[in-house]
């Protein structure tokens, strides 16, 4: 950053295959770019798998150095914001949707602010002691709080996470992390729309993801996230399943 100036560019995500040079040069020089990624998955609809990114999270999750922010709702976006124009000598990226996302009634969940150590504890189990965690990014951190809705009323008692941020996360003291993903919680289901290339360290071997490993196609995003295993039904029916119930 030279003179309060700070560089940024912003386009579609599945773009970033072109930018990936100057994205890598960026972190490797320790420079303070931000990159404004939008039309972040397959819910983006009738434009096609050309235009539908599929593993382009983990990719640039891969890079060291660029801090790459993926945020559920208006709120989690503010702090990703401060997040990003507070970085110094490293780039980042914040991954944004095209569908219109609900803003979370943060006097029921956590706060936002949680967004500043990468994951936080969004909704916690009734009780406190949950049997199953949810975890999520993005647009579908709303639909894990939907299926936690379900569960409970079944019985289940069900902590949901929201993890905007890897990096970050990653940054934390073990005590921190263990406090959101307790060891002794097995049970628990990562839900993101994007490769789950990776997932595998925060599920463990008795987890499960449910991602995106085909590409897209051509339909209402609401219709394509359906058929793609992004529902309600479905997130409570793998849940079930690891549940052993």
């Amino acid at each position: 950053t030279v003179s309060g100036i700070i560089p940024f560019a912003s386009t579609f995500l599945i773009f970033s295959d072109y930018m990936r040079p100057s994205i890598r040069l960026a972190a490797l020089m320790h420079l303070h770019v931000i990159y404004v990624f939008t039309h972040d998955s397959i819910g983006l609809g009738e434009d096609g798998p050309t235009h539908q990114p599929v593993e382009h999270l983990p990719s640039l999750r891969a890079i060291p150095r660029l801090i790459v922010l993926r945020p559920c709702d208006a709120n989690e976006t503010v702090v990703a914001w401060k997040v990003a124009i507070e970085a110094k000598h490293r780039p980042v990226a914040l991954i944004l949707s095209r569908q219109a996302v609900p803003t979370l009634d943060r006097s029921k969940c956590g706060t936002a602010d949680g967004v500043r150590q990468g994951a936080y504890i969004l909704s916690e189990a009734e009780g406190g002691n949950p049997k199953i965690i949810l975890i999520a990014s993005g647009s579908e951190v709303s639909l894990i709080l939907a299926a936690k809705e379900r569960l409970e009323q079944q019985g289940i008692p069900v902590r949901c996470v929201s993890m905007p941020s890897w990096d970050l996360f990653e940054s934390q003291a073990q005590e921190y992390k263990d406090s959101v993903l307790p060891p002794k919680v097995s049970a628990r289901l990562a839900v993101e729309a994007a490769s789950p290339l990776g997932w595998d360290r925060y599920v463990g071997l008795n987890g499960a993801v449910i991602g995106v490993t085909r590409f897209g196609a051509s339909a209402p995003g609401e219709t394509l996230m359906r058929e793609y295993g992004f529902s309600v039904d479905n997130v409570c029916a793998r849940a079930l399943t690891l549940l052993k119930l």
